[in-house]
């Protein structure tokens, strides 16, 4: 289904995340992602009220949960995972794991080409971090998939 409405065109996309302390959401993701802060602006009380970070040419948003915006850790935890194409997803588990977060599902080779994991970073936010370890159509997929769940 195509939208043809021009009022309704997406002209760009970005998650943006609460946190419960922006500054060191900042720190933890510029040492495990690289990630480069284009913008900060904060309240008088220094809390990010919006942060504009750059993950591997990405944008990402952030701000402290404020103003009934609520962080996974307010919450009890967060349905959305934000997937991550990295070279070396071991060193990257690692890294979060020294950062703070933790594993819920271990670095390993999947029956589906990727080798990966799923992080919950320190703020609450879930990580998958994975790489591509075997090029597969995607009827090979669905068939590994099928396999698994069978």
């Amino acid at each position: 289904m195509t939208n043809t409405d021009d009022k309704q065109a997406v002209t760009g996309l970005y998650p943006r995340l609460v946190v419960s302390d922006g500054p060191r959401a900042v720190d933890f993701y510029r040492s495990v992602f690289g990630a480069e802060e284009v913008e900060r602006y904060t309240d008088p009380d220094g809390r990010i009220v919006h942060a504009m970070l750059r993950i591997g040419g990405v944008p990402v948003a952030l701000k402290d949960e404020a103003d009934g915006d609520p962080a996974p850790t307010t919450l009890g935890g967060s349905p959305v995972i934000i997937a991550v194409d990295v070279a070396d997803p071991d060193a990257v588990a690692d890294a979060m794991v020294r950062g703070g977060a933790t594993v819920v599902h271990p670095v390993a080779d999947h029956p589906y080409g990727q080798r990966g994991g799923r992080l919950a970073d320190p703020f609450g936010h879930m990580w998958m971090v994975f790489r591509t370890i075997e090029d597969l159509t995607p009827e090979e997929i669905q068939e590994r998939t099928t396999r698994m769940h069978t």
